[in-house]
């Protein structure tokens, strides 16, 4: 009621300023003293309804919390929607200190499992020459490859954490599978709370005697989801081991040529 009195009360002043100066001959400067009233007049009164219109708005708006069970249908369906890309183009960049340490930097060629892995520069020096290796290799980290399905794990509610304006769900992970628990496991997933695909991925995996936990951030990248960071500390020959592997300069081409998973002739 406050608002609507402030209009009247407006439009009221108005109508009264106005009938005065039309009583007096007529100016042109009259007519945009006029014309200058009015203009500022209604841009007041749009302002006020604004301010109306979002005094209705609850606070929460898009950030308030979904039930964990609806995420997880979601979740679902957003897994089963989610497109792999065909080709692709991009760089990684890997980090490893312990035992050996390791620093390369590397560019990508991908098309389904053919893969063309060359080094750009090994210990922060760039090569003369770019080691390349042509390979056929499943995409390990895609997301429909790690991401953990409620059919193979049990998924424990834990909480919703506000990130970037949003809400995103936390779940512990369990594998059904007695089998399961060996190799690569996932032990937590957090749930981005409007694409409803994986922001990160906790893990533990086992190979042999190497054992190690980290997890992987995903991201929006075009019309994917690919994978940004991935991180894992570990025991390796006995000593402890970090490694840190970061992608970036993501490009999706409708097609590469079949010369790029092709080695080089040497030459004679």
């Amino acid at each position: 009621m406050q608002h609507k009195g402030l209009m009247q009360h407006m439009c009221v002043t108005l109508s009264e300023v106005e009938v005065q100066r039309l009583r007096q001959p007529f100016d042109s400067s009259h007519l945009r003293f006029l014309t200058l009233r009015v203009t500022q007049v209604v841009q007041l009164i749009a302002f006020v309804a604004v301010l109306i219109v979002l005094s209705m708005v609850p606070a929460n708006a898009g950030t308030s919390a979904l039930d964990s069970q609806v995420v997880l249908r979601r979740y679902e369906a957003a897994l089963d929607a989610v497109e792999t890309p065909k080709n692709a183009i991009f760089t990684y960049a890997i980090s490893q200190a312990g035992p050996t340490n390791i620093e390369q930097r590397h560019r990508v060629y991908r098309s389904e499992d053919n893969v063309r892995d060359e080094t750009l520069a090994g210990d922060g020096v760039t090569v003369k020459q770019k080691a390349t290796v042509i390979l056929k290799r499943t995409d390990r980290y895609a997301i429909r490859q790690v991401a953990p399905r409620p059919t193979a794990y049990a998924f424990v509610f834990v909480r919703t954490i506000a990130q970037a304006g949003r809400v995103m769900y936390l779940y512990d992970t369990q594998p059904y599978s007695e089998a399961a628990t060996s190799g690569f496991i996932v032990t937590q997933v957090l749930i981005d709370g409007i694409h409803f695909l994986p922001r990160t991925i906790a893990f533990h995996a086992t190979n042999g005697e190497v054992a190690g936990s980290g997890n992987l951030q995903y991201a929006p990248v075009a019309s994917y989801w690919m994978p940004v960071t991935a991180t894992v500390t570990l025991m390796l020959s006995g000593k402890p081991a970090r490694e840190r592997i970061s992608w970036g300069d993501y490009s999706f081409p409708a097609s590469l040529p079949a010369l790029t998973f092709q080695a080089a002739k040497s030459p004679l």
